[in-house]
């Protein structure tokens, strides 16, 4: 046999029927539903007077209407929430599927709570009604966002029709220097190769820098790999990922356990295999990114200055347009930007390891005068752990709001919102115009550039705040239990 890449193992472990032409009818392990979507799928479904191939496979949660703040209950900010809540609520009941609701101590963002609690698995295909699902390729999983209607087939088929994508394998080399993450990985590859360098693509992300990062780094990586427009983005399991997964709520036990990790260890490309595409980058001369504009290609270190339209790439008419709207010229420092809020949380950095990197810059420190700072963990694991390691209290002192579990302000839904023309600092994955609120001026950046951000009220490098040797340990690993 010849030899495969790791996605052509994952695709053709789960080809139900080759419809020709490219085309295949792909097996659906895992659905993952969330208040926004799901209830629309359900509700679809059982109106047509289809049932639900099978319950076990099916998960819900609340996280992106939900409100985060402390207290919460069923109402919302966002006009109509409530219902949708409600509506979702009794459609998961009444299809008998596990739904992680408002006050169920294991909520949380659908990309966050999947993971930790052993809801995906190596070479499962997972999908949901969400673009961020590629979030949790990092653990060996064939997963991609899919539409309301589609979801509506995968609950009464337990399958998709899907085109087969190309393969890209992006090679990250070298060894990160402290203070850079894997946020800055992803925002280094989309500014470098476009925001549509990934599209038509099943992009695995290989290499010695991603062989070094931890299990939630890697998270944060591949769930940027749908602001590169790839299919999906995924990483071979390894070693880390066994040990990451084992003894989690949903992951096999004892004997299924050894025969799970024996079939595990072959999801790796072949020597040898032949990719449609290949990239290599090395990581070893990356400095913390931000963006600067309204797409996450707009990005550049925060050392640097705003380029004109011939240094971005891009043309003159969305390059003024992007400039006109973030309030920028071409020239100015980044580090000169005055932020009036900063925003830490997302399925792309709310995690254990991200809440504790951002409080290492600030313990002892305070937000600075007219910011408006907000911490929002990625699910209520997350945040219960975080009040064990006292990190609540370092972010409540630095003067940022602690919240509850959900995508709180990572978009705006006609809810909660920046001001307008707010200047935000975000560890969220788009920046978008408007996407955080009407005409707000979104800037994504790591965690430990949002909480420096925070302490000097402008855009700010956080080795410039913190020893280097204190920022070595960027890509920590945990995860609640």
């Amino acid at each position: 046999m010849s030899a495969r890449t790791l996605f052509n193992k994952l695709w053709d472990a789960h080809v139900v029927r080759d419809l020709g032409g490219g085309v295949a009818l792909i097996a659906i392990d895992r659905i993952f539903l969330h208040e926004r979507t799901g209830s629309v799928a359900l509700k679809s479904l059982r109106d047509s007077g289809r049932t639900l191939l099978d319950p076990s496979r099916v998960f819900c949660t609340m996280d992106h209407i939900v409100d985060t703040l402390p207290g919460r209950g069923d109402s919302t900010l966002m006009p109509g929430g409530t219902q949708f809540i409600l509506e979702t609520r009794e459609a998961a009941r009444e299809a008998g599927i596990r739904l992680f609701d408002v006050r169920d101590p294991l909520q949380g963002i659908v990309h966050v709570i999947s993971p930790e609690l052993g809801i995906v698995l190596p070479g499962a295909t997972v999908v949901c009604p969400d673009s961020h699902t590629c979030t949790q390729g990092a653990l060996g999983a064939f997963a991609w966002g899919i539409g309301s209607t589609e979801a509506e087939h995968a609950l009464a088929t337990g399958t998709l029709r899907m085109s087969r994508p190309r393969t890209l394998r992006v090679n990250f080399e070298g060894v990160l220097p402290p203070g850079v993450t894997a946020k800055d990985m992803a925002l280094a590859l989309i500014s470098e190769h476009g925001s549509v360098g990934g599209n038509g693509y099943a992009v695995e992300f290989a290499g010695s820098a991603v062989r070094a990062l931890e299990i939630e780094a890697r998270l944060t990586l591949c769930n940027m790999a749908t602001e590169f427009s790839a299919v999906t983005g995924f990483i071979a399991p390894d070693e880390k990922t066994f040990e990451y997964l084992k003894g989690r709520d949903c992951a096999p036990v004892g004997a299924m356990w050894d025969q799970a990790l024996q079939q595990w260890r072959t999801l790796c490309s072949d020597e040898g295999a032949q990719f449609d595409r290949e990239i290599t980058l090395n990581v070893g001369e990356l400095a913390p990114m931000v963006t600067w504009g309204t797409s996450p290609q707009q990005a550049m270190p925060v050392t640097g200055r705003v380029p004109d339209a011939g240094a971005a790439g891009s043309s003159a008419e969305a390059h003024a347009r992007a400039l006109g709207y973030m309030g920028l010229e071409a020239g100015q420092a980044l580090a000169e930007l005055p932020i009036g809020a900063a925003f830490l949380g997302s399925c792309t950095n709310s995690r254990i390891s991200d809440l504790r990197r951002a409080a290492a810059i600030l313990r002892g420190r305070r937000v600075a005068n007219g910011v408006r700072a907000i911490c929002v963990p990625g699910s209520m694991s997350v945040k219960r752990q975080a009040e064990a390691e006292g990190l609540d209290v370092v972010f409540r002192d630095a003067g940022f709001e602690w919240r509850e579990a959900g995508c709180s302000m990572c978009f705006f839904a006609g809810g909660e919102s920046f001001g307008h023309r707010q200047r935000v600092i975000s560890s969220t994955n788009r920046n978008f115009e408007s996407r955080q609120g009407p005409e707000t001026r979104t800037h994504i950046a790591s965690p430990e550039v949002v909480a420096a951000s925070a302490v000097t009220g402008r855009i700010t490098d956080p080795r410039s705040l913190v020893p280097i040797h204190d920022l070595a340990g960027s890509n920590l690993a945990g995860g609640p239990r």
